[in-house]
């Protein structure tokens, strides 16, 4: 059932960023109602496919390398799901749409193996911190997707190029909300999640150095975004620029920090 919800999901997500670029291949408006259906649909498949893996491991599917991507994958197309209805344009879902299948897919791959969990209140802790961390990163993704369709379709504009990516994306000002909405919301529960990550540390004595580097270099690249946005400094076009290269550098700091660690079967 599990593999079966997670292969539905990622065909629901790969299917829907299929319609939304329709307008690429030929002049007609996206399909919006069908796309946002088709999400809603790989969402609750994926979410079928989280609570199945729930109830056979017994807790929350989230400290194991599968579990983590697959829940990743759940939460950046749930993330992706409430902007694209919130500014009524399935645009994002070219770039997101694919990420959030490339995680669920990856997770099968690896499998869906998890590590102890402690329980009780130290348990509710531990899950609580990595909820709040991989929606925050979530957020962080669909501020980094909008950024990149920002910067292409600036590049557009200014060379008087006005192809079948220009007709397709949204207004500038579309894009530029959804990167300073998720930036902010993004950079809040990423912050809920550090401070409950340090205070488990400190409190537990588990410190994992790489794991508390690749935390806390995403956190500062996101808190610096969200801080020049919220007082005017960083603007449109220098946000966008900065969501897309940081976020392509905290992926690529967590792949260099996985090959460091080699340890199986754990996020980090």
């Amino acid at each position: 059932m599990i593999l079966v919800a997670h292969v539905l999901a990622v065909s629901c997500y790969l299917g829907a960023a299929a319609l939304a670029a329709t307008p690429l291949a030929r002049p007609v408006p996206a399909p919006v109602q069908w796309v946002v259906r088709l999400l809603l649909l790989g969402v609750v498949a994926h979410g079928v496919a989280l609570g199945a893996a729930a109830r056979d491991l017994g807790h929350l599917p989230l400290t194991g390398l599968g579990p983590a991507l697959s829940a990743a994958g759940f939460l950046l197309a749930l993330t992706l799901l409430a902007a694209e209805v919130l500014a009524r344009d399935v645009t994002l879902t070219i770039a997101a749409a694919p990420l959030a299948a490339l995680c669920a897919t990856a997770a099968n791959l690896i499998g869906l193996r998890t590590v102890a969990e402690p329980g009780g209140l130290t348990g509710a802790w531990l899950l609580a911190h990595i909820g709040l961390s991989l929606v925050g990163m979530a957020a962080y993704a669909t501020a980094a997707a909008a950024g990149t369709m920002y910067l292409v379709e600036h590049r557009e504009l200014k060379s008087r190029r006005f192809g079948a990516l220009f007709r397709l994306f949204p207004p500038l000002q579309t894009l530029d909300r959804v990167n300073h909405l998720a930036i902010v919301g993004g950079w809040l529960l990423l912050t809920l999640g550090v401070v409950l990550a340090v205070t488990y540390a400190v409190a537990h004595h588990q410190f994992a150095w790489p794991k508390v580097v690749w935390s806390l270099a995403a956190w500062l690249a996101l808190s610096s975004i969200a801080f020049g946005r919220l007082v005017g400094v960083v603007r449109a076009r220098r946000a966008a620029w900065l969501t897309a290269v940081t976020f392509a550098g905290v992926i690529a700091l967590y792949l260099a920090a996985r090959v460091v660690t080699g340890a199986p079967g754990r996020f980090l």
